[in-house]
């Protein structure tokens, strides 16, 4: 199998990645284990963009051995309520896999948009996860619940790790462990860091890192992270706000 067969297989984790990026704002604080996982299911179910949007994404693919990235990828995702989603790759630079790999993703990235159970398969729920209250903590001067994270199911679609919810919003700012099963032998282990804000009044992933370790080839990592957020006011920013900035 080619190397950029075995690096295509990070594309089926798309269903994951997608589904964390919906937004939770039920407010609430000092809530018990139980409460917090109820108020999380909730506002995942509940709360869904009603007004189309578009971001711009820079994918960067890195090597066993590289000290820049092999590959560099720019696109626009285009979202349209409730379950419609397209993209198109702007440009890219380097090696000719690293734009496989991101046209795997979004191509799994929009199936899995139209697909409510996929997405139910996914998310953070009783139904997927038991869960743990590991501890409190703070995430860029927001009190948090942190929450581990245990599948009930060995799927690459689910993570073992833990999860900072905001102690306020119940909002998921991150997430953070080990894909439930890697999608193909060739990879040993798939570690998975996302993060989320808001944007334009949207929650969604802000940046994501997966670091695979590839059998006989070492660890590879693919990153993303939006660049540009526009929604369907003319007038809306060009600019990220400052806390999305300082996590470039």
């Amino acid at each position: 199998m080619s190397s950029t067969r075995r690096l295509l297989k990070l594309a089926g984790l798309t269903p994951l990645l997608c589904w964390f990026a919906f937004a939770q704002q039920t407010a609430g604080s000092g809530a018990s284990l139980s409460s917090i996982v109820r108020q999380v299911e909730k506002s995942q179910s509940e709360v869904r963009s009603e007004v189309p949007y578009q971001i711009i994404r820079e994918y960067r693919l890195l090597g066993a051995n590289s000290s820049s990235a092999d590959a560099e990828v720019v696109a626009e995702v285009d979202f349209n309520p409730p379950n419609g989603k397209g993209y198109n790759i702007q440009r890219w630079s380097g090696n000719a896999r690293g734009r496989q790999v991101v046209q795997r993703i979004l191509d799994r990235e929009v199936e899995a948009a139209s697909s409510e159970s996929r997405q139910a398969r996914t998310g953070l729920t009783t139904g997927n996860y038991d869960f743990t209250l590991m501890d409190e903590s703070v995430l860029d001067g927001r009190p948090c619940y942190l929450l581990g994270l245990k599948p009930k199911r060995k799927e690459k679609d689910l993570i073992v790790g833990k999860a900072w919810v905001d102690k306020n919003s119940f909002s998921v700012l991150r997430i953070e462990g080990d894909t439930a099963k890697t999608p193909s032998w060739w990879l040993k282990s798939v570690h998975i860091t996302l993060a989320f804000g808001e944007l334009g009044g949207n929650w969604l992933q802000t940046r994501m890192e997966a670091v695979a370790d590839v059998r006989f080839f070492g660890s590879h990592t693919l990153t993303s992270r939006i660049l540009d957020y526009r929604g369907t006011d003319v007038s809306a920013s060009r600019t990220l706000p400052a806390h999305l900035a300082n996590q470039r």
